[in-house]
Formats: C-alpha cells, sequence, structure tokens
C-alpha cells in the first residue's frame, strides 16, 4: 500500500464503547499503528452488545478495524509495567476509562508530561476533566439529553432519541481533528499536549442552530418528527402508492419551479400564504393538505421524476437493506471487504479517501505475545505472565 498520512505513528489506546474505539479507528484509518489494551477475558465490553455481525457485536466491528489486541490486566503490578513501556513508545494515548481511572493508573497528563513531553494525550469522557460534573459516567442518551438534543428531536407527543451513538461519534471526531492538529503543532515545537474532549461539549457544539434560534431566551424550534421545524416543505409527504418521498425546498428560487412542475399548479407561487419560508412554515396545515392531494394520483416514483425535472432535492427513505445496495456507493467503489474472526465483512472507506488501512478487526488478546515480544519479553516470561493473570 502506499504511504498513508501517519505511517509510523503509534497509538496506544485504553478503550471501551463507541467515542474512543471510534476515534482511534480513525486514526489507523490514516495509517497509524494503534495498539488496543483490553481486560483479560472479556475485553472491550462492546464485544458483547450483540452478535448481528455474524456472530460479532456489531459496534466493535464498526469501531476496531486495523487494531492490535493486547490484554493486560492494569491492576497487576507487571502489566503496569508493560503498560508504562507501552507508553514509551507511544506518540499518542487516548483514554475513556472511567472517570478518575486513568489518574490512578499514573496516566494523568501532569504525571506523564515531565516523562514523555512528546507524547499526546487525549482524555475523552462525558464531561470534562474539571467541573462539577467531571466524575459524573455519562453514556450517549444520557448526553443527548443533557446536552438538548432530545427537547428538539421527536413528536410534539414524545421526545426521540437518535438512532445512532451521536454524543460518542461526535466526541470521536473531535479528538480525532484535535490529535491530528497536535501532531503537527508537534512537528513545530517538539513537544507533545494535552487534550481534553467531553461529549457534552462536542454534542454541544453541534447544537449551534437550536441554541442560537433561542437566542434571547426565544422560544425553541418545535418537535416535528421527520419534518424541518423551520424550513417548509421540507420532510416526508405520502404518495398515492403508500410509499414516501422526502424533499425540501431551501430557497425562495425553488418555490414557482415547485408549484408549476410539481405540484403542476403554478398560480400557488402568487398565494400570499406561501410567499416566503416563514409564510409557508406558518401555514404548513394548508399547504400539506394541498401537497398531500397533488401526490394522491402519483406513485413515489412519479412524484420524484417531478421533482428531479424541477431541480428540487429529493430522496427515498431507505432502509438498512438499500444503504448496503446502494448504487451511488456501489459506482463509487466505497465498500471493501475487512476481515474479522468471523469471516470477511464489507466496510465502508473512510469519507474523503480511496486510500485507507483497512485491516482485519482484532480477536480479543490476538496480539499479546507478538507486541511483548517486540518489548523484549521471553517466551518463558510470557508464558509466566499468563499464568498469573498479568495478560
Amino acid at each position: 500500500m502506499p504511504s498513508l498520512p501517519l505511517d509510523g505513528i503509534v497509538v496506544l489506546s485504553l478503550e471501551h464503547a463507541v467515542s474512543a474505539p471510534l476515534a482511534s479507528r480513525h486514526l489507523a484509518d490514516l495509517g497509524a499503528r494503534v495498539i488496543k489494551i483490553e481486560r483479560p477475558g472479556g475485553g472491550d465490553f462492546a464485544r458483547g452488545y450483540d452478535r448481528r455481525a455474524r456472530g460479532l457485536s456489531s459496534h466493535f466491528v464498526w469501531a476496531n478495524r486495523s487494531k492490535e489486541s493486547v490484554t493486560l490486566d492494569l491492576k497487576h503490578a507487571e502489566a503496569s509495567q508493560i503498560l508504562f513501556k507501552l507508553v514509551e513508545k507511544a506518540d499518542v494515548l487516548v483514554q475513556n476509562l472511567a472517570p478518575g481511572a486513568a489518574a490512578r493508573l499514573g496516566l494523568g497528563f501532569a504525571s506523564l508530561q515531565a516523562r514523555y513531553p512528546r507524547l499526546i494525550l487525549c482524555d475523552i469522557s462525558g464531561y470534562g476533566a474539571t467541573g462539577p460534573f467531571a466524575s459524573k459516567k455519562a453514556y450517549d442518551l444520557l448526553i443527548q439529553a443533557e446536552a438538548g438534543l432530545l427537547s428538539i428531536t421527536g413528536t410534539p407527543e414524545e421526545p426521540v432519541k437518535c438512532g445512532i451513538s451521536i454524543a460518542d461519534i461526535s466526541a470521536a471526531m473531535y479528538a480525532v481533528t484535535n490529535i491530528l492538529a497536535a501532531l503537527l503543532q508537534r512537528e513545530r515545537t517538539g513537544r507533545g499536549g494535552h487534550i481534553d474532549v467531553s461529549l457534552l461539549e462536542s454534542l454541544g457544539e453541534w447544537m449551534g442552530y437550536p441554541l442560537y434560534y433561542t437566542t434571547g431566551g426565544a422560544p425553541p424550534p418545535a418537535r416535528t418528527g421527520a419534518f424541518h421545524a423551520t424550513v417548509f416543505p421540507y420532510g416526508p409527504f405520502p404518495a398515492g402508492d403508500g410509499n414516501k418521498v422526502f424533499f425540501g425546498l431551501q430557497n425562495e428560487r425553488e418555490w414557482p419551479a415547485f408549484c408549476e412542475m410539481v405540484l403542476e399548479r403554478p398560480e400557488l407561487a402568487a398565494d400570499a400564504r406561501f410567499a416566503t419560508n416563514v409564510l409557508r412554515s406558518e401555514n404548513r396545515a394548508a399547504l400539506t393538505r394541498i401537497i398531500c392531494e397533488a401526490f394522491a394520483a402519483l406513485s413515489a416514483g412519479e412524484v420524484l421524476a417531478r421533482l428531479e425535472r424541477a431541480g428540487i432535492a429529493s430522496a427515498r427513505m431507505n432502509d438498512m437493506a438499500g444503504v448496503w445496495s446502494h448504487p451511488q456507493l456501489k459506482a463509487r467503489g466505497r465498500w471493501r471487504n475487512v476481515a474479522t474472526p468471523a469471516g470477511a465483512i464489507p466496510m465502508l472507506l473512510p469519507p474523503g479517501r480511496v486510500d485507507a488501512q483497512m485491516a482485519a478487526v482484532p480477536a480479543l488478546g490476538e496480539h499479546t505475545e507478538a507486541v511483548l515480544k517486540e518489548l523484549g519479553y521471553s517466551d518463558s516470561e510470557i508464558a509466566r505472565l499468563r499464568e498469573s493473570g498479568a495478560i
């Protein structure tokens, strides 16, 4: 494979669940060597979330390709020695252990900085290293609640969580961007640094639109299901065959074309009730009736064809099978087969790249012996460590 941007960079990760594993996987995609530390016996608890990916956990398969799995019981004195030998080799240390756990292991930035001045430490937590919530446990759904996402997502009757781990994913992506920036800065200064990423702050940043929409105590956007709260029409509308079509008007230039070419009622373009997006949003019930009447005699395919001719953005609501077979992903060659302990599984290339490290998802402890030998341990020493429960 041609050289990748992070070839030669070693990432040591004490990780579980989604946020830190996804961050380190993105670094692995870019060519970094990622050594994942797991508990002997059970490992990353995400390995047990489900058995849907050919007997493996769907979360784990997604977030852990291209890594080396090393099992260490970090409460064992000899395992701790091994850990610090690995820290010495690392360019980046990522951790999302329980609040305070890394510091108790001697992995706080203050204790690491003097010994490893080039090391970049990235702590990922629910609420950050300081403040009244610093010691509070956090999971994705709970952060969706704390960050206000649930208050604007769902129907008027019921808040609904996002169907993916959006708080974890946002924290992972901010961890990656900050680590890449720290590596660039280290090239200039020769020194590492400390990155403190919290799920609350990451998802809070993504809440920018509803936050600023309520500037000065203004009312928040309503929960409107799959419809946009403030742009209309923008959401799902039923066609006559029972299927739903998603489309959205994003500017006033599209409104006359929509009236003429999609609704086939050009006179509506001059209707004072619908002259601007604000008015269309205020009169959404009346406009919904008009749209549904126009679509009642059409199939979803016919509605989509009209929208396409009018230059109106549209989409079908795919299920997971539709995404697996999506013609655009296939045409762009975005799928690669990646080895796992249960056989090869197709995975998407990381966005923006056609060259990425797409190596195997590791079995628990698969690389423990090889890594220990690299550190200078003999076969007999490794056998003794295994017998003692250190690895």
